[in-house]
């Protein structure tokens, strides 16, 4: 199988880097426009949703880092 090298050359990483950043941005004012029906007071802050998304992935690395550490069993486990 071909190997794709789209993201050898510096110039395209920075092109994909431009493109998240500007659709960041896109979705960071399609939130000042969009009316929401908040359940919590703390929903109705500009950004909320982006910042506990943000926050919960993060949180997850963590755990997952822990929880590698907890069931993590010796490389020769089922030879035994």
């Amino acid at each position: 199988m071909k190997e794709l090298k789209i993201f050898d050359d510096p110039k395209n990483v920075s092109r994909l880097l431009r493109f998240f950043y500007i659709s960041l941005v896109i979705l960071f004012l399609c939130d000042l426009f969009i009316h929401y029906h908040h359940g919590f007071l703390w929903e109705k802050y500009i950004g909320f949703h982006a910042v506990y998304g943000f926050i919960s992935c993060v949180a997850l690395i963590f755990i997952a880092k822990v929880l590698r550490l907890i069931v993590m069993r010796p490389e020769n486990y089922y030879d035994r």
